[in-house]
Parts: structure tokens; sequence; C-alpha cells
């Protein structure tokens, strides 16, 4: 997995404040509700990685959830 150093730091705030936060919340970016989304790697809890598509071609209903646990 590749991330960016500065995002791993912004994202480990010390408190849940909207200045915090808000800078990480690009909602603009992300597809249209209805859209297909792209392609992209997920990981398992174990490490595994695959692919969004692959998920997809196994599967007649998904649902990925992102978020975090604080």
């Amino acid at each position: 997995m590749n991330l960016n150093p500065d995002n791993i730091e912004n994202y480990n705030y010390d408190s849940f404040i909207p200045d915090n936060f808000m800078p990480l919340m690009r909602f603009s970016e992300s597809p249209p509700l209805g859209s297909i989304s792209p392609d992209f790697s997920l990981w398992s809890l174990d490490q595994e990685e695959t692919k969004l598509s692959e998920l997809w071609a196994n599967h007649e209903y998904l649902v990925v959830e992102f978020g975090s646990f604080t």
C-alpha cells in the first residue's frame, strides 16, 4: 500500500473538530450517486490485496464500507 505520510499525519489528528477533519472530506471528488465506481485496490484485514472489479465479478450485490474506528 502506497500512503502519503502527510495524509497519515493529517488523519491522526488529536481532537475531533471540523478544522481537523473537514480538509480530508473531499465529497466533490466522489462519483455521483448511481454511477459506477472506478476500479481500485482493496486490502483485507489479513493484508490480502484484491481489486474492486474482482469482488464485483464474484458477487451479485456488493457493499464496500469506508470509515474509521476511533
